[in-house]
Order: structure tokens, then sequence, then C-alpha cells
């Protein structure tokens, strides 16, 4: 997990982490990120997180399982799985988003899924 600033704090490190994550996920899909929307999304993570009991907080950041449904709950919450989302189907439908890193599957999977609900 990236920690440029040197932080000690994991849920600073896992929202720089995450932020991280998000612009590899548009710089690989050549897309400029919608920066209000991920701002949303880094703040939304930060809430949960610190919403989580102490315990709860170590289990997430211990398993990157866990993380990574973190981040696409926080992907969904903020409503970047709404922005670029005809273009984003369309290079999903079209076999281009094959190159993106494995786990990138979580943040993919937000624009097939019938979840749809939150904004």
């Amino acid at each position: 997990m990236a920690n440029r600033t040197g932080s000690t704090d994991p849920i600073k490190i896992l929202a720089e982490d995450f932020r991280r994550h998000l612009e590899m996920f548009y710089k690989r899909l050549k897309l400029a990120p919608p920066y209000d929307s991920v701002e949303k999304a880094i703040k939304s993570l930060t809430i949960a997180l610190t919403a989580m009991p102490a315990e709860e907080q170590m289990r997430v950041i211990a398993n990157p399982a866990l993380v990574w449904i973190q981040y696409r709950q926080a992907f969904v919450d903020s409503g970047l799985s709404f922005k670029h989302r005809g273009i984003i189907l369309g290079l999903i439908r079209s076999n281009q988003t094959t190159a993106l890193p494995a786990e990138y599957t979580a943040l993919l999977d937000a624009y097939t899924s019938g979840d749809r609900s939150s904004r």
C-alpha cells in the first residue's frame, strides 16, 4: 500500500492508496477523473472507516479483499459509478478494460451490477 506522506494513521494511508488507485483507474481508461466525485469518494471512505470500531478497522486494513470492498462501496456511494458511465460500459463491452489490474474489477463491476441505488 502506498504511503507518500509517511503517515502512520491507517485511515489516511488507505485514503491515499484509494486516491492513487482512482487516479490509475481513470488514467488507464484514458479518462479525466471527475475530481469532485473523487474527493467525495475519499471522504466517503474516510467516514466509513472512522465509523468502524478499532478492531474492525484493523481487520479491514489487514485484508486486501476487505479493503477493496470498502473502496468499491465508497466508489458507489460517491456517485463515481455514474460518471463516464456510457464510455466505461462501452469499454467493458468491447473488452478494452482487460489491461487494468485485477483488483479494479471491483470498480468496473459497479458499472455492470444492479447496485445503482446509492448516489
